[in-house]
């Protein structure tokens, strides 16, 4: 059979090594890296992705000291007992078939904590803690750390290790200017900057010998002032393969840079042609990385020749099986990465286990575990948004026979509404795969059917996962023709005027107002997000930063908070700060402390504080309603009261904040259980 995707899933010779096709699962942190006992449940989790045909698995990171720790007692490997038991993870993974490096991370002035060290002694913005500045002698005890980890690793059964030299980490800090002010041999010039990476590969090299791989992670576009530039990039990419790396990886960005890079309004594939750019100047293969959620888009970057492989880091969170399915002409049945951080990154910076909103069994194998039912029942869901959709195809992927049953003409619920906001279309893939999952699984759907407890007397289960409706706060006219909900405004595409003010500034009001102050969506044209966000071309700007000009808006829009508090304080760790940043430049204007008095012809009236102070008329054509929702569940206690199995989940349950994260997880569960 002529394969669908024949440069991604071609065999690639490393000489000592075959990898069977083009595809590395990414470095992940999950948290089961911390603790010994958890090495059970990530053997697990990476078994199935080895099971699911991925080409080689590249761990989380792994400290090779307590100064390079990320977290105290976090992820290291510095022992021999440790890396006994590491046996547990790379024997699961080879039992599988599968192929697995450890990756050696050292964070540098990242480290939070009190012992950390740098190249100088210069704090990390995001980062409380200061670093100490390392003597000569210090350096090279840390060189000596890194070889000492990757013997470690070698003894521990992995395949490989791969060196992390970007995102701003250690590495990293003594290759910049912005990090390394040292006049010694360790910095000054560009060629003593890059002295510590490239005797980090060397003496790993003659430590491990000749058949064990060694990944170089190389950040290739900076994006933080002070940088390196392009020629200081090449001139290490070729050292550091001379120094005997097998293979070279692309980083992007560093974790303080103002720049997006894995969020899910980034691009498809955006940074691929960095890494086009640099493949020609080494012999060695090179990775690219970055947004690649979808077969036929690594096929494209691969066939054009930007690199020889593709690293997915989160999209192998959300489908294990990622490669199998790409193999097996069955790309549609992906469940994809939509890039939405909220249950992996968020988790790992709230120190909480990661996982994913979409795939909630990611980092949890051992715990939730889908066998087959004993009894098949028949069970009815009612409402197909993310919480019944993942129910219902769940229930009926372990034997139960279910109907699903939807007021609207289409399934997705909010997520229907989620994927119209620009920079969240990524969003309708998850529809797509459920859609899929519904007709695969025999699941029985009846679409434009408003369920009564008529229809639902004949079942054994049922999940009432009815979703919300937007709350309506009691503001005088509120019924003012100028007066739309989100979902009057977002899923029924009502026309708004130029000058619009939206009332409540959580997660849906700042989608609302980004809905709202984009003329045209940046994630589909890739020169226009770059404008916006000031991401040059490397080999031309240092360090890959241009000044940004983003797009105007084409409308003005107030986003008010009845709270005093900092707007968008709530959203995500790794996703608020680029909404926050959006928000700024699309100059919207921003109100806390806000009274609503009244909405009449002349727009909305305001006043400021619990004494109702400094009254102020927005004169605007719209208010769009963003206040909450209100749980629809009504039709639960009927069905009680008939005496029927009723379980209430997703926003029907709790309809704070939308929480698409605890809907799904919440829906998977349930059906596990039935």
């Amino acid at each position: 059979m002529t394969s669908p995707y024949p440069t991604l899933l071609a065999p690639l010779d490393l000489g000592h090594v075959t990898l069977p096709n083009r595809v590395i699962m990414g470095s992940m942190h999950t948290g089961l890296e911390d603790r010994a006992r958890d090495l059970p449940k990530l053997a697990a989790y990476f078994a199935e992705r080895a099971r699911g045909g991925v080409g080689l698995i590249v761990t989380g990171g792994y400290a090779p000291n307590r100064t390079g720790w990320l977290t105290p007692f976090g992820s290291r490997l510095t022992s021999r007992r440790q890396a006994r038991k590491h046996r547990i993870v790379t024997d699961a993974v080879h039992a599988e078939g599968g192929r697995i490096a450890l990756q050696i991370l050292h964070a540098g002035r990242y480290s939070y904590h009190p012992f950390s060290v740098s190249a100088s002694r210069l704090k990390a913005p995001i980062n409380p803690f200061r670093p100490r500045a390392l003597s000569d002698r210090g350096v090279r005890r840390q060189i000596d750390a890194y070889v000492e980890c990757a013997a470690l690793a070698q003894q521990a059964g992995y395949d490989g290790v791969e060196i992390m030299g970007s995102e701003g980490y250690f590495i990293n800090q003594f290759l910049a200017e912005r990090t390394n002010r040292r006049t010694d041999q360790w910095g000054g010039t560009p060629e003593n900057r890059r002295r510590l990476a490239v005797e980090i590969v060397r003496r790993t090299r003659e430590r491990v010998g000749p058949s064990f791989l060694i990944i170089y992670r190389l950040s290739m576009a900076d994006l933080v002032e002070g940088g390196q530039t392009w020629d200081e990039v090449i001139a290490l990419g070729k050292e550091i393969e001379a120094a005997g790396a097998s293979i070279i990886n692309t980083g992007i960005g560093w974790h303080e840079a103002r720049v997006p890079t894995i969020v899910t309004s980034v691009p498809r594939a955006a940074f691929t042609s960095v890494t086009a750019a640099f493949r020609p100047h080494v012999n060695i293969p090179v990775v690219t990385s970055n947004r690649i959620n979808l077969p036929q888009v690594a096929e494209e970057v691969l066939a054009r020749g930007d690199a020889d492989l593709v690293s997915l880091a989160r999209p192998f969170l959300a489908d294990p099986e990622w490669v199998l399915k790409a193999s097996d002409a069955r790309a549609d049945e992906i469940n994809v990465c939509i890039a939405c951080n909220q249950a992996c990154l968020d988790h790992v910076f709230a120190k909480k286990p990661a996982s994913c909103m979409v795939n909630p069994r990611a980092a949890r194998e051992t715990e939730l575990v889908l066998l087959p039912t004993r009894r098949t029942k028949k069970v009815a869901v009612v409402g197909a948004g993310p919480a019944g959709l993942s129910a219902a195809v769940t229930a009926a992927e372990r034997g139960h026979e279910v109907e699903l049953f939807e007021a609207d003409q289409e399934i997705g619920g909010q997520f229907g509404i989620a994927r119209r906001i620009p920079g969240k279309e990524e969003f309708a893939e998850t529809i797509r795969y459920y859609r899929r999952r519904l007709d695969l699984t025999g699941v029985k759907l009846h679409l434009g059917h408003r369920a009564t407890p008529e229809d639902l007397t004949a079942f054994d289960e049922v999940i009432i996962a009815t979703g919300v409706v937007p709350r309506i706060p009691s503001i005088p006219g509120i019924d003012h023709p100028s007066v739309l909900s989100y979902a009057e405004l977002v899923r029924d595409s009502r026309p708004v005027g130029r000058a619009v003010a939206v009332i409540g500034a959580g997660g849906i009001g700042v989608d609302v107002t980004e809905y709202l102050t984009t003329a045209a969506s940046p994630t589909l044209d890739l020169a226009l997000w770059k404008s916006e966000w000031g991401v040059g071309n490397p080999v031309e700007d240092r360090a890959g930063l241009v000044e940004p000009h983003p797009d105007p808006s084409p409308r003005e829009v107030y986003l008010l908070q009845r709270k005093p508090g900092k707007i968008g304080s709530d959203l995500g760790k790794t996703t608020g700060w680029v909404h926050r940043a959006a928000l700024k430049n699309k100059q919207v204007t921003q109100l806390r402390s806000v009274n609503y008095e009244r909405i009449d012809d002349q727009g909305l009236h305001l006043t400021f504080g619990p004494s109702h102070e400094n009254p102020r008329t927005l004169e605007v054509d719209n208010v769009i309603i963003c206040a909450g929702q209100e749980p629809v569940n009504d039709l639960a206690e009927t069905l009680r009261a008939q005496g029927q199995s009723v379980h209430v989940i997703g926003g029907a349950d709790v309809a704070a904040e939308l929480d698409a994260k605890r809907a799904i997880a919440q829906g998977t569960r349930l059906a596990a259980e039935l």
